[in-house]
């Protein structure tokens, strides 16, 4: 028994999971106001794999762990380059905007919190990014992982179009 719960602690630290953002939440009842909480969490390996997750309960750490494990269940992978992106990608969510350009190395991850938090637990370790239109971290967060979505290796879009890398550079 003891060894499946060692092995279950091994596969929880590959990962790494960051609190974006919480949110307090009140409801006005007759004896006062009740609170609630929301919170933001993204997970990563820092090898390719990320996901976000949003967990609301009635205490921080609650909320906090619901929301690991959704971001858990969501995962997604993403195509690097070396310790960038392949190419430049604008993600849409709602009225937010995360444009993504690859950046030499030594540039590091220039980008606002919300969206630096992501790339840092993808394991994007030089880019260049900005939010544009709205910051309301939900959509930020949702818009920076739609570009990541978007991403493709050059090898993709030459399987895809049916020519070699070297016929598309």
């Amino acid at each position: 028994m003891a060894m499946g719960q060692q092995s279950g602690r091994h596969e929880e630290s590959e990962f790494e999971d960051r609190v974006i953002h919480i949110n307090r939440c009140a409801k006005v009842v007759k004896g006062g106001r009740r609170f609630s909480f929301a919170a933001i969490v993204v997970v990563g390996d820092k090898k390719g794999q990320v996901g976000i997750g949003l967990g609301k309960a009635g205490e921080v750490p609650e909320a906090i762990k619901k929301a690991g494990k959704q971001a858990k269940k969501n995962l997604i992978r993403v195509p690097l380059e070396g310790s960038t992106i392949p190419h430049q990608v604008l993600g849409h969510f709602g009225a937010s905007q995360v444009l993504m350009k690859p950046a030499p190395e030594g540039t590091g991850v220039i980008a606002s919190s919300v969206v630096r938090a992501i790339l840092e637990v993808a394991g994007i370790k030089n880019i260049l990014t900005k939010s544009l239109r709205r910051d309301n971290p939900h959509n930020v967060v949702r818009a920076t992982l739609e570009a990541l979505k978007e991403l493709r290796t050059f090898s993709e879009i030459a399987r895809a179009r049916g020519k070699t890398v070297s016929e598309i550079m």
